[in-house]
């Protein structure tokens, strides 16, 4: 094997690939194909930079639509950029547009396929990333799966030898980069001090297509005595306009996107943590935060099953209760994720090929 084609698309893979990449070029050639999904400078761009990650070989300038239309796009593109490459092995991320679109162009072309993060299951097919990781698993030939239980997951499913053990990339990311990011001054720059606010982070649709729920959401954050952060993704704060949603609690702040490194400062100094992000959830538990999960299930049991994060879904009134039921939160150290050693891991199975 000499030629690998990396592709990804969206914030959390960008996360993702930055340790495996590096691992990876010590090794073989790697394509970074970016399909454009996120295209916002601080969703995208600034990640490439804070991450040291190479400047893609492609960018497919996708840009957003919906799901079918995306993929669609997506597919189209891709068959074309990996029939140019005809690489030895197609590596996706995750759950997005992206990881289902290069798993089936991996597929169509018979281009052997990796899935990092393969097994994860919340069991609610609504979510279109439930859709997209099952299908990712089934045709992947090499499924990385970062947890025991997304092994066990894959086991029921029928999978056997294409399983590896290896751990969790964003862990590695979270060690390689945590000390960086206390030279970060998004503290001062919003005037917080460590351990006064909780942080905030919403984008899914089940959180955001309902004004109802969307205003619910809101006027519940801004109802909390606590001085709330709120990093908005664009496509929240577009729904917000369109709903006529309006921010008038002065302990509400609704900050623009900011980059990776600003993230970890702001989760590692955080008291509290309220996301629907999978990896939010999991960079909460990297950091020691506890977290309330703004889903009524997750991908990541482990979390939840380790008293790390409560589950709330969208009944945002059983809020405050559970913030103050972690007031006097104490961390206990586990292994859920591994070793912070996945990319090397993932790399050696693939030198072994």
């Amino acid at each position: 094997m000499k030629t690998i084609a990396t592709i990804v698309g969206a914030r959390p893979q960008f996360i993702k690939c930055a340790p495996v990449s590096r691992e990876i070029r010590r090794n073989f050639d790697e394509v970074l194909i970016h399909t454009g999904q996120h295209y916002d400078y601080n969703m995208s761009e600034a990640f490439f930079q804070e991450l040291n990650i190479p400047e893609p070989d492609f960018n497919l300038g996708i840009g957003s639509g919906n799901h079918g239309a995306q993929t669609g796009k997506m597919l189209i593109e891709l068959e074309n950029t990996l029939t140019e490459i005809m690489p030895d092995l197609v590596v996706v991320y995750g759950d997005t547009n992206s990881t289902l679109a290069g798993a089936l162009s991996a597929a169509k072309l018979q281009i052997p396929l990796a899935h990092v993060e393969a097994g994860l299951r919340s069991f609610n097919r609504q979510m279109p990333e439930e859709i997209n990781r099952i299908v990712a698993d089934s045709v992947a030939q090499y499924l990385f799966a970062p947890t025991r239980t997304a092994v066990n997951h894959l086991h029921r499913e029928g999978f056997d030898k294409q399983i590896h053990l290896v751990g969790d990339v964003m862990y590695d990311a979270f060690r390689f980069n945590s000390q960086i990011a206390e030279k970060s001054a998004i503290l001062k720059q919003l005037g917080a001090a460590s351990k006064s606010y909780f942080l905030v982070t919403v984008h899914r649709p089940q959180n955001t297509d309902d004004p109802a729920i969307l205003k619910a959401l809101v006027s519940t954050l801004a109802d909390l005595n606590e001085l709330i952060i709120f990093p908005i993704h664009p496509r929240t704060r577009n729904l917000m306009q369109q709903y006529n949603i309006t921010v008038k609690s002065p302990n509400l702040h609704l900050i623009e996107p900011i980059g990776y490194l600003d993230m970890l400062k702001l989760e590692k100094h955080s008291k509290l943590i309220l996301t629907d992000s999978g990896g939010v959830q999991k960079e909460a538990y990297f950091a020691g935060v506890p977290c309330l999960v703004l889903r009524p299930e997750t991908e990541w049991v482990e979390l939840v099953e380790h008293g790390w994060a409560k589950l709330i879904g969208n009944d945002f009134s059983r809020i405050p209760e559970a913030a103050e039921g972690f007031k006097d939160f104490q961390c206990t150290a586990t292994d859920i994720f591994g070793n912070g050693q996945a990319s090397l891991k993932i790399a050696e199975v693939l030198k072994s090929l």
